[in-house]
């Protein structure tokens, strides 16, 4: 998340939307714990990057392509990522984070209940991610607004997850502000049977 010299700069267009729709995902996954945080989580950021794709595409058919339904090329957190990726919608320290994720989220749906965040398997999985998270503006005012909340009936958040909560947070809110930036892709040149047409 962080730019180089040579990296696009952050669009100061997106960083207001993104800020607007945080603070309510943050205290809405609040309501989560254990192995919950972890899927109800992942599966935000998958509909986020979902709808970062459905950005630069054409209107899908009237009765629907199913693209995006399991079992389908784009029906997993996997392939959405793989497409973003390289169609230059992410950079490469969030394919970073969609990766971890996903695996976090595939080592808890097998897990025990009792599956935690902080456990060692898991949190060096993270570790790498929330470092480059930390560098997002939002990072520090959420953080603040998390630890302002009243304790909730599941007891004090605790650090590890506090920092995932924090990690969905920003990739949601600004997976979600870049799609309301995008426009669909028109290509210069499209084939038919007639031939081909550069527009």
């Amino acid at each position: 998340m962080a730019s180089s010299p040579s990296s696009p700069q952050p669009s100061p267009a997106v960083e207001p939307v993104a800020a607007a729709a945080a603070r309510t995902i943050a205290l809405q996954m609040l309501e989560e714990r254990g192995r919950g945080a972890v899927l109800v989580g992942v599966a935000r950021v998958d509909t986020a990057l979902q709808h970062l794709l459905q950005a630069v595409m054409g209107p899908a058919p009237a009765q629907g392509d199913g693209l995006f339904l399991p079992e389908r090329p784009l029906g997993s957190l996997g392939a959405k990522a793989a497409l973003a990726s390289r169609l230059g919608l992410i950079d490469p320290a969030v394919a970073q984070a969609l990766a971890v994720l996903r695996k976090l989220r595939n080592a808890f749906a097998h897990s025990a209940a009792s599956a935690s965040l902080t456990d060692p398997a898991h949190s060096a999985r993270l570790a790498d991610v929330v470092s480059q998270a930390r560098s997002n503006p939002l990072w520090t005012p959420l953080e603040t607004v998390l630890a302002a909340q009243p304790p909730t009936p599941h007891g004090p958040l605790d650090p590890a997850l506090r920092d995932y909560i924090l990690l969905i947070t920003i990739l949601v809110a600004f997976l979600e502000a870049a799609a309301q930036q995008l426009r669909p892709f028109q290509p210069p040149v499209v084939m038919s049977f007639s031939g081909v047409t550069v527009s």
